[in-house]
């Protein structure tokens, strides 16, 4: 049986040949992918920057935060440089549900012998820190008070865990990994479109050693992203199609940005609509059901104009004034 304390990378990549990043940077990697390494998405587009910071937390053990808008791929670019490593990744959504014992542990009654006993099961935390495993911490600035305060304990420099329960205290593996996900890095739903985030103590803030931005892709990339979703798109006349929701899209994130709209489009909506559109075969009824009827009813008429601007067609303004698709 293999001893999970000695399993370390076995190799080094190049950053430029998996990545794509004009970098002579080489970063540890394992041969062998187990069940928890993320598949490899040929389609995904890497962030120079952000790479790089995910990659520095690879190499040399630091803690990352990765904040953005929704749907900017946070998440799914710290897998995607893991599917890379062949580095098992974990993802836990701190949402309202999860509690203090879902990340330490609790005792469960077990079977041994026809009797039933007592047993400590391990929660993830105790259990990701004892593999090569990164952990990401998905909604961070979304979790619940007693568990911010369990994973500040992770994030000291030598990030050592104390099961009290046990009397027992866990080292971290050398190739351990910490990652997490925010839209607001700790401020609170300022924008109003972060309902249930909450403002973070500054001290836990402060232990995250790298905090990286991802923002939007370019037109370009966006397209190149919807495109390789959707292949029936790329066509002459699917690409300028493409390029019209791309557009679209950019418009309801200016209008966000100025305060027009409470919605933007993400890139995971473009590529919603573009997957409708090969069902309904009508980007205008997909437009609707994709994105529109997400809207507040004051706000659609400003988003029907944005696709009028792009699309040079108006959607049906009896229909505007519904609150469903007919």
């Amino acid at each position: 049986m293999t001893d999970i304390s000695q399993i370390q990378p076995d190799r080094m990549v190049s950053v430029r040949e998996a990545f794509g990043i004009n970098s002579d940077l080489k970063v540890p990697a394992f041969s062998e992918r187990d069940d928890h390494v993320p598949e490899i998405d040929e389609a995904y587009r890497f962030n120079p920057d952000v790479t790089l910071a995910i990659l520095a937390g690879f190499t040399r053990d630091r803690r990352v935060m990765v904040q953005g808008l929704h749907g900017t791929g946070k998440s799914t670019h710290i897998e995607q440089v893991a599917a890379r490593l062949n580095w098992p990744c974990v993802r836990v959504n701190l949402d309202g549900h999860i509690s203090r014992l879902d990340l330490v542990g609790r005792d469960t009654i077990v079977l041994r012998d026809g009797l039933q006993v007592t047993e400590f099961q391990e929660g993830i935390v105790p259990w990701a820190l004892q593999r090569p495993v990164a952990l990401i911490f998905d909604e961070y600035d979304a979790g619940r008070p007693d568990v911010m305060f369990v994973i500040q304990r992770i994030l000291e420099r030598d990030g050592k865990f104390t099961l009290l329960d046990q009397s027992r205290v866990i080292r971290p593996h050398p190739y351990f990994r910490l990652f997490a996900t925010s839209n607001t890095v700790g401020l609170g739903n300022l924008s109003g479109l972060y309902h249930g985030t909450q403002v973070l103590n500054h001290a836990q803030i402060d232990r995250w050693n790298i905090v990286a931005t991802l923002n939007y892709l370019s037109r370009e990339e966006e397209m190149a992203i919807v495109l390789a979703r959707v292949p029936a798109k790329d066509n002459e006349q699917g690409r300028q199609l493409v390029a019209s929701m791309v557009a679209v899209a950019e418009l309801t994130r200016k209008g966000f940005a100025a305060g027009d709209l409470s919605t933007l489009m993400s890139p995971r909506t473009i590529i919603s609509w573009a997957e409708n559109c090969e069902i309904f075969r009508n980007p205008a009824l997909a437009f609707r059901l994709s994105f529109l009827n997400k809207c507040d009813d004051a706000e659609r008429p400003i988003v029907a104009e944005y696709y009028q601007r792009c699309f040079g067609v108006e959607l049906d303004e009896s229909w505007m004034l519904t609150t469903g698709a007919q």
